[in-house]
């Protein structure tokens, strides 16, 4: 079994940055990819980013691969988001998910509770 854990959000201002954190454990977690889904109130769970186990493979969606950087350090068993220049419509609960690749962008097995973002005009 899996436990992801996130953290890092918080209130900012339009334009700042933060960096999420999202922690796995759990003898399961070897080699499974991360990444980070988005959910803004009154809408469905959306795709952030996601990243190998190795980094050798990550994506990003989109609407923020200019802002936003996903990494890895698997000696801490934990992945970062690097979240640049926020946007008022940035603001969302941020999941962190956890699964082999193939599933890991539309349907991963293991999420975290979700860190909330705020990001102010």
């Amino acid at each position: 079994q899996v436990q992801v854990v996130e953290s890092g959000g918080g209130l900012v201002q339009a334009g700042g940055s933060l960096r999420l954190s999202c922690a796995a454990s759990g003898c399961t977690f070897s080699r499974y990819a991360m990444g980070w889904f988005c959910q803004a109130p009154g809408k469905e769970r959306e795709f952030v980013a996601a990243i190998s186990w190795t980094a050798y493979n990550s994506q990003c969606a989109d609407s923020v691969k200019d802002q936003f950087t996903i990494s890895r350090d698997n000696t801490k068993n934990t992945v970062y988001l690097q979240m640049n220049n926020l946007k008022p419509e940035d603001t969302a609960v941020y999941y962190c998910a956890a699964d082999i690749w193939s599933k890991l962008v539309s349907a991963p097995d293991y999420w975290g509770q979700g860190t909330q973002v705020t990001v102010s005009s």
